[in-house]
């Protein structure tokens, strides 16, 4: 069995840390170097104490020179940050950004929701998603030696839609995305707003109105997968967990389809897809669920006087939204079966 040197960056953050309890899993990883910004010189346990097999590792400066001599290196960067290190690494390395610097196609897109200079475009890493109709994404995985890995909240609200928009079922033009959102996402920094005081017992809106940084990448999907034109009016809200994305998608149903043609629609796109789950009809997904799986849940219904599609999509957003998918996509592009070291699997209650 081939054994696959693997560094991380950004390993005191909550989406390398996240990468690095998955990698401990996979049977053909040896974990490398770890490495971060102002925590280098620390160990690993200060930042990451459930790490316990790695937390007398010291966590070394991010640079070229640390991550030579890897097969793969897992950028878990803040956003900007990713392109710079990513151009000194070979070519023939495996690189998997976990941020967004190579997640859009658009360097206009990127300017007016990231600004700066655009880094570039890489293969984009979600498996699942439908680029034909008989072709997904991970069929671009296979041998690539760079991949973006999709945003958490982009995650959810695609693999929500797809399938009625790839089937023709909704009016693209008129879909409306509302999430309830984990504190995880936001990252480790310090931010009053984030604060336990602030966040227990209360529901916040945020990035509200078109702002959010994530719905040009929604866009890029949707018409991937198959619309012409798109408007998302999408809403995030942090609610007070840890961890888990709810999002709730809607769209406008075209004239004549039913309830019996959208379920079958959906059992169809996930019917082989290992981390996909379809709940039987009249079950509902919960963050719960999914809580360190690399599993997103969903449902669909029709509400037949509003005339519209309901998808309700459950995932954890530092596992299939972030550090899952990234493993699930490094297998791929790899040669490995896709589900090595993942588990659908939750942990409950």
């Amino acid at each position: 069995m081939r054994t696959i040197k693997v560094a991380v960056t950004g390993a005191t953050g909550y989406a390398g840390g996240e990468v690095l309890r998955l990698l401990l899993a996979h049977p053909q990883v040896e974990i490398g170097a770890l490495t971060a910004a102002s925590s280098a010189g620390s160990l690993l346990g200060q930042h990451q104490p459930h790490l316990l097999p790695l937390a007398d590792r010291v966590v070394q400066e991010t640079t070229a020179d640390v991550l030579a001599g890897h097969d793969v290196v897992f950028l878990a960067l803040p956003h900007g940050a990713s392109g710079q290190i990513a151009a000194q690494l070979p070519a023939d390395v495996l690189v998997i950004d976990c941020g967004a610097d190579h997640r859009l196609e658009s360097s206009q897109d990127w300017a007016a929701y990231y600004g700066g200079e655009h880094a570039g475009t890489w293969p984009y890493g979600l498996p699942e998603l439908i680029t034909g109709q008989d072709s997904q994404q991970r069929d671009l995985l296979a041998g690539a030696k760079r991949i973006a890995v999709p945003g958490c909240n982009v995650t959810a609200v695609t693999l929500g839609l797809q399938p009625a928009i790839a089937a023709g079922l909704i009016e693209a033009t008129d879909l409306v995305a509302v999430l309830a959102n984990g504190y995880s996402g936001a990252g480790k920094a310090l931010k009053s707003n984030l604060l336990a005081s602030e966040a227990l017992g209360a529901a916040a809106p945020y990035a509200v109105g078109g702002t959010h940084r994530h719905i040009p990448e929604i866009i890029q999907n949707l018409r991937k997968t198959g619309a012409a034109e798109v408007t998302i009016s999408f809403t995030p809200t942090l609610v007070p967990m840890s961890r888990g994305i709810l999002a709730t998608a809607t769209g406008r149903l075209k004239a004549g389809v039913d309830a019996a043609t959208v379920r079958r629609a959906y059992e169809q796109a996930y019917a082989t897809e290992p981390f996909v789950a379809l709940l039987p009809e009249g079950q509902w997904p919960t963050t719960a669920a999914t809580l360190g799986a690399n599993t997103a849940q969903l449902q669909v219904a029709v509400d037949e006087l509003a005339g519209r599609l309901v998808t309700v999509t459950a995932i954890d957003n530092l596992v299939k939204g972030t550090a899952g998918g990234a493993i699930q996509s490094m297998n791929l592009a790899l040669g490995l079966p896709e589900t090595t070291g993942l588990s659908t699997i939750g942990v409950a209650p």
